[in-house]
């Protein structure tokens, strides 16, 4: 049970067949075991199942003599910031954007450092199993429990990542999809001048109004329903632990992850010139672009928050932004948060004369194929077939999967952690062609898989 739940970087699986109280409070032990720290911060977010599961991994870290700093409700990036703010371990049960079935885990070290199945991840999914084998062992002394409340803190220092008197009345919308959005946005909107509106503010894990995955256009129709009819400035979409953010313009169209990217670090590269900006490899070649325009200096990376705080810690990057609406600030611990992102776009705004929908534009220099998955028969004979069907016509890189960067257009193939899944992301100078690149690219896959059966 335990090898099925410990993913890539968090652990995550359905109540109870998968994750329940006897899993949790081993996982609770096996990571104050791994962590060797005295106190560990602990937060939830609204599903149903998170306090009797964060109740029990409590229990286990107790019982093997950690102390406990419970923040109770809380998003993923207030968790983060309590790690760095009280140099502790953290620990926060959410599943993210996953239905209302699912709950997990997502950890990491004191100072929000991450922790991936590359550097220990593993370790606590092996000591958990050994100890639904064999028994938590008791420590002299069980570890001490506190209450502590968080929320106010984290709301100041997201506001600090702007000039608060600079800000206008802007009109804003955001859809915290019954998540936990709902808790935090109204905190660190609170002593800000706009006109803020929340849609689905009530704190729900049954999800009742649409799934909180932002990712998927059909979670978005309310939102941008909602900007049109009311002629807001902007629209912001949380996903359900809040740590990330998509936008949607005054026109009620949708801003992708690689232009806030562009627009957040071009934003930062003003203020701090010289500094550098990751962008993971998956983002339009516009950001790489963009970053370099504006006086800072582009360094790729992986897809992955592992990988990229990582990266951060050993170039000083002052930002890093990914495709899929997470976003770093080094003044953040190095950790991801959608709203910090969310306040940086909405200074751009107070300040400009021009609305979001024509901010964009500069920004927007390629066409994107979105993700395309493929389930094929075996992932490494696949990616050795594509890239040798592309050798020799292109650039190639294997950073993450196989990248092919042909001049006019690029393509990049990589494996899915999870499952016998390719994920395509491509890129081209118009939505023709990239139609007609992603037919070519599909089709080499299919002919590959074919020889494969």
């Amino acid at each position: 049970m335990i090898s099925e739940i410990f993913k890539a970087y968090d652990v995550r699986g359905t109540v109870p067949d998968q994750l329940n109280d006897d899993i949790a409070r081993a996982v609770g032990a096996a990571f104050a075991v791994f962590s060797r720290s005295s106190k560990i911060a602990v937060a939830r977010d609204m599903r149903v199942s998170g306090e009797q599961l964060s109740s029990a991994f409590m229990d286990g870290a107790r019982r093997v003599g950690a102390g406990i700093i419970d923040l109770g409700l809380g998003s993923t990036d207030m968790l983060y910031f309590a790690s760095g703010e009280l140099d502790v371990p953290g620990a926060m049960f959410t599943a993210s954007h996953n239905p209302a079935i699912y709950n997990g885990i997502k950890m990491c070290l004191s100072a929000a450092r991450p922790i991936s199945s590359d550097n220990g991840l593993q370790d606590i999914a092996d000591l958990a199993q050994s100890f639904i084998d064999d028994g938590i062992p008791s420590a002299a002394k069980a570890g001490s429990y506190e209450q502590k409340e968080m929320l106010t803190r984290f709301a100041d220092h997201v506001r600090s990542f702007v000039d608060v008197g600079r800000l206008k009345p802007l009109k804003v919308v955001a859809d915290t999809a019954n998540g936990m959005g709902g808790l935090v946005v109204p905190a660190v909107f609170s002593a800000l001048p706009f006109q803020l509106e929340i849609l689905f503010p009530e704190l729900d894990g049954t999800f009742p109004n649409h799934p909180a995955d932002p990712i998927q256009p059909e979670n978005l129709v309310d939102l941008k329903q909602r900007v049109i009819s009311t002629g807001a400035d902007i629209g912001l979409a949380f996903d359900g632990d809040a740590d990330r953010v998509f936008l949607v313009d005054d026109q009620g169209q949708t801003i992708s992850g690689s232009t806030t990217t562009a627009l957040v670090a071009k934003t930062l590269a003003a203020k701090y010139p010289g500094s550098k900006i990751l962008y993971n490899l998956i983002c339009s070649k516009a950001v790489p672009e963009i970053i370099a325009e504006s006086g800072a200096i582009p360094i790729k990376t992986r897809v992955g928050h592992s990988f990229i705080k990582t990266i951060m810690g050993e170039t000083d990057a002052l930002f890093a932004g990914e495709h899929s609406g997470h976003y770093y600030f080094r003044d953040n611990f190095r950790a991801d948060s959608g709203l910090i992102a969310a306040l940086v776009v909405l200074e751009v705004l107070s300040l400009s004369d021009k609305p979001l929908s024509q901010l964009r534009i500069d920004l927007e220099r390629y066409s994107a194929s979105g993700e395309v998955n493929t389930k094929v028969q075996d992932v490494r004979d696949v990616l050795a077939f594509l890239e040798n069907a592309y050798q020799g016509r292109g650039k190639m890189d294997h950073m993450d999967g196989l990248t092919v960067d042909m001049g006019d257009w690029w393509f990049n193939v990589r494996p899915s952690n999870t499952e016998p899944l390719l994920r395509l992301n491509l890129e081209a100078k118009s939505d023709m062609e990239v139609a007609s690149k992603v037919q070519e690219v599909l089709a080499v896959i299919s002919k590959a898989d074919s020889e494969r059966k």
